[in-house]
């Protein structure tokens, strides 16, 4: 494998074991402690200052109008998308929301193939289909949840959707135009703060009855979120947005069930055990493929050589 174009698989390597931990620990706080999802969200924003910290040192900050523009624009669809999901779980059943959010590939494969013209062969293509059905079937639960299903829960659920595929292509677009991957991160979270007192609203009081240990186990958790979501930004600015963004969300899930399992003794459903083997064909067909072109995806805003970030060019 030539290192120099198919480093992408490295960071998204490194994803997928971060948010893949997050996701077998994530919903602790919540399940054992009753913590409020608002306060998690708190807390992981503030969390994304650690790796934003390691990211910017010896980099510069580009503080032209088109990094911060899709900056922010790739943080605030992520952090609100987030803020969104609490909302619409609260109104709608969980077992239907989360089959609709987990398409957002689907938005970000469109988009990267029209406005940013990535071609992907027909392998690809397979290999693209079967992670998409992969990560629907994660989202399949073993019994209906009985949340009430009024309200526009169907609207917000696409609209996170939409939120997360244009998140994902605005980072691999903001690398195509030269911005280094420190700078994205760092408007990245300086939008997931600018969010906190919408969650503090719509938590409505500060939960101080929680035990120590729920923001504890939080902060443990979100900081594996936050150093995955710098992963991402990386293997988006290194890779076709094409393939990264739908081997990431299909191959995180294998590892958290394949945890879950290992701790909680929970064996996954017949959907879930299908979609892991979708996961894995589809995931192999489409980095097989990507390395099989020996087309390079490296982006201006990135450059090879461990976890280094290229500064891009500063006006006045």
């Amino acid at each position: 494998m030539n290192r120099g174009t198919k480093s992408w698989i490295v960071y998204a390597s490194l994803l997928v074991l971060f948010w893949g931990v997050w996701g077998a620990f994530s919903s602790e706080p919540n399940s054992r402690y009753g913590y409020p999802n608002e306060m998690i969200y708190i807390i992981w924003a503030f969390t994304m200052l650690i790796p934003a910290y390691f990211a910017m040192r010896g980099h510069t900050f580009d503080r032209r109008p088109v990094a911060a523009g899709y900056g922010l624009v790739a943080g605030l669809t992520g952090a609100g998308g987030q803020l969104l999901l609490f909302y619409a779980l609260s109104n709608g059943p969980a077992y239907l929301i989360f089959p609709v959010v987990s398409l957002s590939p689907v938005v970000t494969v469109v988009m990267a193939m029209a406005l940013l013209r990535e071609r992907i062969n027909r392998l690809a293509l397979i290999g693209v289909v079967a992670a998409l059905a992969a990560i629907v079937l994660f989202s399949i639960p073993s019994s209906k949840d009985d949340s009430d299903s009024n309200g526009p829960w169907l609207l917000m659920a696409v609209l996170i959707c939409v939120a997360w595929g244009v998140q994902a292509f605005c980072m691999r677009k903001a690398a195509v135009v030269g911005v280094n991957d420190a700078t994205t991160f760092g408007w990245m979270t300086i939008s997931g703060l600018l969010l906190v007192p919408v969650a503090f609203v719509m938590m409505g009081d500060f939960p101080s009855d929680a035990p120590w240990q729920a923001p504890a186990l939080t902060a443990v958790t979100q900081v594996l979120n936050a150093v995955g979501a710098l992963f991402l930004v990386m293997a988006l600015s290194r890779g076709k947005a094409t393939v990264v963004a739908p081997v990431t969300n299909a191959l995180a899930p294998v590892l958290t069930i394949v945890l879950s399992l290992a701790v909680y003794q929970r064996l996954p459903n017949v959907w879930g055990t299908l979609g892991i083997v979708l996961a894995l064909a589809g995931s192999t067909l489409m980095v097989y493929s990507d390395e099989k072109s020996g087309e390079s995806a490296v982006a201006p805003g990135a450059v090879e050589g461990g976890a280094d970030v290229r500064p891009a060019p500063q006006t006045s």
